[in-house]
């Protein structure tokens, strides 16, 4: 039996529990940014920070899915507050795609993690009363709602570590 084998694994996060203080309601939201954490981080072990830029097959960059995560989190939870982005949002976005040699995999894992963490802590703050109130997005201010937001939020998250997933395998099949 391998090493791999005898790791006791525990549940995914929806089967470990409510997150203390996020509401009864958003429980899935903070259980899908949990385990997109989790799943990335055990996919990253041993990716060469050098390999972050590579686009195998023509897929995104591993890179760019780490940095797209957080910033889109930050991006959804901004506008389901009720707020419009910033020029540092804004700023944030443009530079998602564009190739950085210089930033590691373990600096982009703990960007991801922290995003991960303050989300939930915004989720924390989110009132119950407000999931149905309407929320816009973007500049042309596209009606969506609160809880809307908040689970496309985790979707969208799912989706990219979904991607990111599926690049490394490859990225480390390739090598």
């Amino acid at each position: 039996m391998s090493d791999q084998q005898n790791k006791i694994r525990q549940p995914e996060f929806w089967l470990r529990g409510p997150v203390a203080g996020v509401p009864a309601l958003l429980q899935p939201v903070a259980h899908a940014l949990l385990q997109a954490n989790a799943e990335i981080r055990e996919a990253l072990q041993g990716f060469p920070s050098s390999s972050l830029w590579e686009k195998p097959s023509g897929a995104a960059a591993v890179g760019f899915h780490l940095r797209h995560i957080p910033g889109v989190l930050d991006r959804l939870f901004t506008y389901a507050e009720g707020d419009m982005l910033s020029a540092e949002q804004m700023s944030y976005l443009s530079a998602e795609e564009k190739p950085d040699e210089q930033v590691s995999v373990t600096a982009l894992l703990d960007a991801l993690e922290a995003a991960v963490h303050q989300s939930i802590e915004r989720l924390k703050k989110i009132d119950e009363t407000q999931l149905t109130a309407i929320r816009t997005v973007g500049r042309k201010r596209v009606p969506s709602t609160t809880i809307g937001l908040l689970f496309h939020a985790a979707e969208h998250t799912m989706r990219h570590t979904g991607q990111a997933l599926a690049t490394v395998k490859i990225s480390f099949a390739a090598s």
